[in-house]
């Protein structure tokens, strides 16, 4: 990633510029003040308030129990950290999916009551109406593709446009989306030669998550990143530290010194 010399606010035509000048970038999802101000304050681009909050913070088994309500909440806090990057909230499950009009009711909640600066959500051809409508209203969006957590149910965990159709679907799909004016596609779990298609196929940029290198950005988890999840890791997901161990020793530091008398001490008592 490029690093910008001012500290102004980021906004989708810096995105667009990143990919004309072929710089690619990161999105990293934040779900708190803490972690966004982190995220801000390095430098990265673009915070995702995700529904992935669900299995990584909320402890559910998948994004589908995320609500609305806790959507909001939890971009409220992501705002309030972040001073440069551009915030993306998710519309969960069920916020989009019935109605156009249900899905601009959603959208608005996280941009006037959360802050967000634009929203994303899942599907293609299905859900380029409800693009276009945002998109006209003045509500930025971003698609998603390939895997997508929201249809857990019905596609399960697996890589999706290994064959011919559902690759041409796919590429389709991410021109539609395209046309109806999202600023950019996640791919999610597809394969690399696919996500390069796609890449090309369109004007947006595209940021890729199990989608190899050839992708404009990529996005990963922030609990990936920094070793704290639990469970097995999808492939796609590198470690960059192993803060579970060193949370794990900091508490049990704190644990034997207040068991022997040596915390607290003369320096951290009043008198």
């Amino acid at each position: 990633m490029t690093a910008h010399p001012d500290s102004r606010p980021l906004s989708i035509r810096d995105l667009q510029a990143f990919k004309e000048r072929g710089e690619r970038f990161v999105m990293l999802t934040a779900y708190d003040h803490p972690t966004a101000q982190i995220l801000d304050q390095a430098g990265v681009p673009v915070l995702l308030v995700g529904d992935s909050v669900g299995d990584n913070v909320l402890g559910h088994d998948s994004t589908v129990p995320v609500t609305m309500d806790e959507m909001v909440h939890h971009t409220r806090a992501v705002r309030r950290g972040t001073r440069r990057a551009v915030v993306v909230a998710d519309l969960p499950f069920m916020s989009y999916q019935v109605s156009v009009e249900d899905g601009l009711r959603s959208a608005g909640r996280l941009v006037q009551e959360g802050g967000a600066s634009a929203v994303k959500l899942e599907g293609g051809a299905r859900v380029v109406d409800l693009v276009a409508r945002l998109v006209a209203i003045g509500i930025p969006v971003m698609g998603h593709l390939g895997l997508t957590p929201q249809s857990l149910h019905q596609m399960g965990h697996r890589v999706q446009g290994r064959d011919q159709a559902e690759a041409d679907g796919i590429v389709a799909d991410a021109q539609a989306l395209a046309a109806a004016g999202a600023f950019a596609i996640v791919l999610e779990a597809v394969p690399a030669p696919l996500a390069r298609r796609v890449t090309e196929a369109v004007a947006v940029p595209t940021i890729g998550i199990g989608a190899g290198p050839d992708t404009d950005a990529q996005v990963m988890v922030i609990h990936d990143l920094l070793g704290i999840s639990t469970g097995r890791r999808p492939r796609f997901a590198k470690a960059y530290a192993d803060l579970r161990s060193t949370i794990t020793d900091a508490v049990k530091s704190y644990q034997s010194e207040v068991a022997s008398g040596d915390y607290p001490g003369p320096e951290h008592t009043y008198q």
